[in-house]
């Protein structure tokens, strides 16, 4: 009885959220790009990445070590 509740919940979950994709709207481009030196590029990236996003290609994401 719970393997078959388990499966329906993750089949509930698998559909209800797995076709869509969450990206960052213009105003959190512009506060994240507040802090980089060229801020202009920054926003082109940002903005040409989330277009990628929405149209359903893969986009890499730099992965920056954490620094004490």
């Amino acid at each position: 009885m719970k393997a078959i509740f388990k499966l329906s919940l993750f089949l509930f979950a698998l559909l209800t959220f797995g076709g869509k994709s969450l990206s960052l709207t213009d105003y959190q481009i512009k506060r994240i790009c507040k802090m980089e030196k060229s801020e202009s590029i920054c926003i082109n990236n940002l903005l040409m990445k989330k277009s990628k996003l929405q149209k359903g290609n893969p986009i890499e994401i730099p992965v920056k070590p954490y620094k004490r």
